[in-house]
């Protein structure tokens, strides 16, 4: 992976030429790719200016020099010369690899034969370098250190003496006796004079001899690997151009910094090591390549802590992004789907506030917003699924994660309106009206225009209607008609051309309609009319609205006109589906706009124009119900204008026209009415009549024809009606229908015939009523007395004949009746009736007074005996004497309380002939039964 460093480094790599060396050495073997392979290098010599012959040729002649010579100083310069001659020239020239052990096998004897004389033209410390190198080359490396030794023993000042102690402690370590190489190392490292490459190579090689030592060493290897990297890379521009040739060094440092602090305890060995020894440039690197190693050898969850340790070990590293970033590449090596979505939210969150992202690189703001979009949509098609799949509740949590990831990211894009669409749409789903609202307005206004802008205006309204309608609840929405109208006022400021417009004015102009605000409505039905946009179907729509709203402002002239576009507009072919339900109620309404014109006609005493109203429906809907009700209304308005005859005309044309209509069926009274009015009473008569003998109780029907009879003075027709009721013996059930069934008894009464029968039910109704009124008492009291004085003439009329009980008892029973028709006048009649009542009561006894006297005597009788019978019959009568005189009396009394009248005056008379009369007689002959009411 190294993600990090290794990219960094080797795009970082600094070449050096051979050919611009001002001075060369001598490898005594080459350096290995690994710890293992390293051999000893060296024997540096001064930069010698070449001849001004093929490098070749020099070096042909320097080796048929060493080939003839027998000198070993000799030897051993002409072999020293060709290797400076190959090192400068960079050919391969001279010996081969093969050839050279062979002569450096020669050169072994030279060597210790100079050695051995104790004579050298050069310096001893170099010849004991250039044996040891010999030695190496030919395989005797133990040899070869005992000189590197000898070297180190015998002139430690010398320049040599760093690299003999580099070798000999790589001796060591290759060997394995890594304390023997950790001491060789150390020493040299502390040594005066080392050069810097030869430092750094020993200070590594330090760590690997405490490495190799065992864990317990390892500390001590930290610490010493830190310090090479401190080393390698002191600060941040060292970072950017490391050399080639330490480019493996420093890559190796980190791999097995990594690998001890891997199998000790990870990031805290790291952070122990790194606490221990300052700040440091390379911090980053090594935490790289700790994750590296874990993730490589599949520990994906710590390498991800150790990740995750940087970011928060250092909160203002710019290396941050790239370690969280690095957590993605983890989890998506170890296919930890969920995790990797994780760890993108992460770094979203992490770097989601203004100050956060603006720390980003331009590449890092790109991997920013690619998180942000692949985890919107990611949570977005998971509440789909959650949807599908029966549960809501987690639906609508991940809608509502997707709605801030799409918010978030549209901050941050040139074009968010696409974004701010999906949020809208995610919060819609989500249940967060309020926040899905203010997100579809953002898409439609607050951005650059982008093609579905007014598609995100048109997800507003929607919105916001469907709460009006009740379709979505609470969210923090809070609707209402002035938002909705707002919105879509906005709506239509920004996108006018859009053919959704007209619609969203029609429906404006319903909801405004609804809500009582006509003006409003109106104004919204004619914009969706007049629109440029506008369909058939909007036209249609705006004029059913525009007459609704007339007719509702009972404006119907202008509503006529309305209805008239509305089904005009209703013919076309691509409203015929819609249509089809509504095309009878058009015509409907057209009608009953017509038919309201007639009713505020008139209302306003236009009696013309108002039936010419009423009657044009008939033409818009013939055969309907508001036809017919025209029709009648017509003859109302008729009625009402005292119009009597047309208004009869156009009853009576409706009665043939409509027979079983239910209007029908009042046409009868108002005829009557009409009748009555303009005097044809009889006709008005003849029309109860009828409707009377359709109904099932005709009578009330007929008492009226009979009152209209009476008014017209067709007696006989009233008479006839009066004496059919009264034969079904009705009976009153309140104070009026009492007074009108002694109406109808009076006036057959008075009308003549058989009016004794109705005197006595007159009579007899008032007597049983428990109503009564100043009139019927009167009549009842008249026909009362009237019956009395038929009464009192039978009586009269009836002679005291032998046998006389049998004949007294008629008489007897005569009086009584009579007698009892006089009470009942006076009891029903009051005091106007009184004098004549006692006058007519004390005459019955008078009467019968005399008439005993005279009756006949039995011829049977002797003088004595007709002289003994008529004291008796005096006696019988005396009695009746007595009360007539007492009756009459007591008329003449009431002239102080009442006045004088002409019964009291005839009382007067009766007294003045009667009263000198009285006798009281001891004996009688025939018994008398006195009654308890007998006035006596």
């Amino acid at each position: 992976m190294k993600r990090v460093i290794l990219g960094f480094l080797l795009a970082s790599l600094v070449a050096t030429g051979a050919s611009a060396q001002e001075s060369f050495r001598v490898e005594l073997g080459r350096d290995g790719e690994t710890i293992g392979e390293l051999r000893p290098v060296f024997l540096p010599f001064e930069a010698r200016p070449l001849p001004a012959i093929s490098p070749a040729e020099v070096a042909r002649r320097y080796q048929r020099l060493f080939a003839r010579s027998d000198e070993p100083a000799v030897r051993i310069d002409a072999l020293n010369r060709l290797a400076n001659i190959r090192e400068r020239s960079g050919d391969d020239i001279g010996f081969s690899i093969d050839e050279e052990q062979g002569i450096y096998r020669q050169a072994i004897d030279s060597y210790e034969t100079i050695l051995a004389r104790g004579a050298f033209g050069g310096r001893l410390d170099e010849l004991l370098y250039q044996m040891a190198k010999a030695y190496a080359l030919t395989g005797q490396n133990a040899a070869s250190v005992e000189r590197l030794k000898q070297l180190v023993g015998l002139y430690p000042s010398s320049s040599l003496v760093p690299e003999a102690r580099f070798r000999v402690a790589e001796d060591a370590f290759s060997r394995g006796r890594y304390l023997e190489a950790e001491s060789g190392y150390r020493l040299l490292l502390d040594s005066e004079g080392i050069r810097p490459d030869l430092a750094s190579k020993a200070r590594y090689m330090l760590g690997w001899s405490q490495f190799k030592q065992g864990e317990d060493a390892w500390p001590r290897a930290g610490r010493t690997f830190v310090a090479v990297l401190d080393n390698a890379l002191p600060d941040a521009q060292s970072l950017a151009t490391v050399p080639e040739s330490e480019v493996d060094l420093i890559d190796d440092t980190f791999r097995i910094l990594a690998l001890m602090a891997a199998r000790r305890s990870g990031i805290d060995t790291v952070a122990a090591w790194l606490d221990t020894a300052g700040e440091h440039a390379w911090t980053p690197l090594l935490y790289d390549r700790l994750g590296d190693y874990y993730a490589v050898t599949g520990a994906y969850r710590t390498s991800v802590v150790v990740n995750r340790a940087f970011v928060d070990r250092y909160p203002s590293h710019p290396d941050r992004p790239a370690f969280m970033a690095q957590i993605v590449d983890v989890w998506l090596l170890a296919g930890e789907a969920d995790k990797v979505r994780t760890a993108r939210a992460d770094y979203v969150t992490l770097f989601g506030d203004e100050p956060g992202y603006q720390s980003l690189t331009a590449d890092q703001r790109a991997q920013w917003q690619a998180f942000s979009r692949t985890l919107a949509d990611y949570y977005y098609h998971m509440a789909g699924q959650a949807r599908k799949s029966g549960h809501p509740a987690q639906a609508s949590n991940r809608y509502g994660m997707a709605a801030q990831y799409y918010e978030r990211l549209a901050g941050r894009v040139d074009v968010p309106g696409p974004l701010l669409r999906l949020a809208g749409d995610a919060h819609l789903l989500a249940g967060q009206y309020a926040s899905a609202l203010a997100s579809y307005q953002a898409s439609a206004y607050s951005v650059d225009s982008f093609p579905e802008s007014a598609d995100a205006g048109w997800a507003a309204i929607s919105l916001l209607r469907d709460a009006i309608d009740g379709r979505v609840d609470g969210g923090g929405l809070a609707p209402s008609l002035d938002a909705l109208t707002v919105e879509s006022r906005r709506f239509g400021e920004t996108f006018g051309a859009d053919h959704r417009l007209p619609g969203l004015l029609a429906d404006l102009a319903s909801r405004w309609l609804a809500a009582g605000d006509l003006d409003t409505a109106l104004d919204y039905a004619g914009q969706a009319i007049v629109h440029q946009a506008s369909a058939p179907a909007e036209r249609y729509t705006g004029w059913l609205l525009t007459a609704r709203i007339r007719q509702q402002r009972h404006e119907y002239g202008l509503a006529e006109r309305a209805w008239r576009e509305a089904i005009a507009l209703s013919g076309r072919p691509e409203l015929a589906e819609r249509v089809n339900d509504d095309s009878e109620n058009l015509k409907d309404q057209l009608a009953i706009s017509v038919y309201r014109q007639g009713e505020q006609a008139a209302a306003a005493g236009k009696t013309d124009l108002a039936v010419a109203h009423f009657q044009r429906v008939e033409s818009l809907r013939p055969g309907s119900a508001i036809a017919s009700k025209g029709r009648f209304d017509a003859a109302n308005t008729l009625l009402r204008a005292d119009r009597w005859q047309p208004a009869i005309n156009e009853l009576t044309r409706f009665r043939v026209d409509y027979p079983d209509h239910p209007l029908a069926a009042g046409i009868p009274e108002k005829l009557v009415m009409a009748y009555t009015a303009s005097g044809q009473l009889l006709k008005a008569a003849s029309e109860l009549l009828e409707r009377a003998s359709k109904n099932q109780d005709p009578w009330p029907d007929r008492l009226r024809a009979a009152a209209l009879f009476h008014q017209a003075d067709a007696l006989e027709n009233r008479d006839r009606l009066y004496t059919g009721y009264l034969a079904t013996a009705p009976e009153a059930s309140g104070a009026d229908q009492h007074v009108q069934l002694q109406t109808m008894r009076q006036r057959l009464i008075e009308s003549g015939p058989d009016a004794d029968r109705w005197r006595r039910q007159q009579v007899e109704q008032e007597l049983a009523s428990q109503w009564h009124s100043e009139q019927t008492l009167q009549w009842a009291g008249h026909s009362a007395m009237r019956l009395g004085v038929r009464s009192a003439e039978d009586f009269a009329g009836i002679a005291l004949t032998l046998p006389l009980p049998a004949s007294l008892d008629r008489k007897q029973a005569a009086l009584e009746a009579a007698r009892q028709h006089f009470i009942n006048a006076e009891s029903l009649g009051g005091e106007p009736l009184r004098s004549e009542s006692l006058f007519r009561r004390a005459e019955l006894y008078r009467v019968m007074a005399a008439d005993l006297m005279a009756s006949s005597i039995p011829p049977e009788l002797n003088d004595l005996e007709r002289m003994q019978y008529q004291m008796l019959l005096e006696e019988e009568a005396f009695p009746f004497e007595e009360k007539a005189l007492k009756l009459h009396a007591d008329n003449h009394q009431r002239i102080g309380d009442q006045g004088f009248d002409r019964w009291i005056e005839k009382s007067l008379a009766v007294l003045a002939d009667l009263y000198p009369g009285r006798y009281q007689r001891s004996v009688r002959w025939m018994t008398w039964t006195q009654e308890a009411h007998d006035d006596a």
